[in-house]
């Protein structure tokens, strides 16, 4: 029975009838490196020993030898839940590129992932690695890059495809639980959601894919990932944006950016997501950049193209403080 397949989603994974999986990718691990790539080094730090989960820390080299304070990047990967880590290749290209760019530092999220660690997993130990972020406010945390370089007052969160959607629930969850005792408000600037995964059972407008084939496949992964969920795909945690009864006009962040890709099977959705927050009362801004002609997370699968410059560029501003 181990060798039966339930679910094969070639090249990513294979889920077998026995209930284990097999990652194809993203599981590759590259080393941190003090040696500068790109004019950045990085290290990776335990945060949660009792889950064994770290962080990689990523910093501009020129920071550690001016001691000056840096805008703050809180990065979830994406992988619909299932696969990838900060480790891999693809996210530490990624990071070390935004980071160069962003002139920040950055600390990119593991967490557990499904199946064997299923919803709400994720999101609780995205929740622990934030308030472990935030343990170091006041300068005496346990990660000296961070006690001596992240200045507090502009702390950004992303993520891309599950990744954006966790980023999202946690700058909700910000606005009603204080990360630190020491803020007086949710602690977070602003969030860029690159791709977000958000779903629901039916299309979110007339434009949105009605191809069978297509939302099945999504229902799917939701159902590996949430398999407890008695809603499916309209369970809260992702449908943000069709669902009347969730309310997002309690975002926990003044500035938002939507990052969307024209042939993504999410386009749609990501969309609406901007138009819900503006029409939900929520007293932020938010921007939305479409990159024409391309699929969903393109410039992860080709850093090298002018789009995924292009789409890095606006990363930057946008932590800069250039919307």
């Amino acid at each position: 029975m181990d060798s039966e397949i339930a679910f094969d989603f070639s090249p990513n994974f294979i889920i077998y009838k026995s209930g284990r999986i097999e990652r194809l990718t993203g599981e590759t691990i590259v080393p941190s490196s003090l040696t500068p790539h790109n004019g950045v080094v990085s290290k990776d730090v335990v945060y949660s020993p009792a889950d064994k989960l770290s962080v990689r820390v990523f910093l501009p080299e020129k920071a550690v030898k001016t001691g000056e304070k840096l805008p703050l990047l809180v990065y979830f990967h994406g992988g619909a839940f299932i696969i990838e880590t900060p480790f891999s290749p693809t996210y530490d290209t990624f990071l070390t590129t935004a980071v160069s760019a962003s002139d920040c530092i950055a600390v990119s999220v593991d967490y557990r992932r499904p199946p064997e660690h299923p919803i709400p997993i994720p999101y609780d130990n995205s929740w622990t690695s934030l308030k472990w972020v935030f343990t170091h406010i006041g300068g005496c945390g346990p990660e000296d890059w961070l006690n001596k370089h992240a200045d507090f007052s502009k702390v950004f969160i992303a993520g891309d495809s599950a990744g954006a959607n966790i980023t999202h629930h946690m700058t909700m969850r910000a606005a009603k639980e204080k990360l630190s005792p020491e803020l007086s408000g949710s602690g977070i600037s602003g969030i860029i959601l690159v791709h977000p995964y958000f779903w629901s059972k039916t299309p979110v407008d007339d434009k949105d894919t009605t191809d069978a084939t297509k939302r099945s496949m999504s229902e799917v992964l939701w159902k590996i990932a949430s398999p407890d969920s008695k809603d499916g795909v309209d369970d809260p945690w992702i449908n943000v944006v069709q669902s009347e009864s969730v309310d997002i006009s309690g975002l926990g962040c003044g500035k938002v950016l939507v990052m969307v890709a024209e042939l993504d099977v999410l386009v749609r959705q990501d969309w609406c997501y901007a138009a819900k927050l503006e029409r939900s009362g929520w007293k932020g801004e938010v921007v939305v950049m479409e990159t024409e002609g391309e699929r969903h997370v393109f410039h992860l699968k080709d850093p090298d193209t002018e789009k995924a410059h292009e789409l890095v560029k606006k990363f930057a501003s946008f932590i800069k403080g250039v919307m």
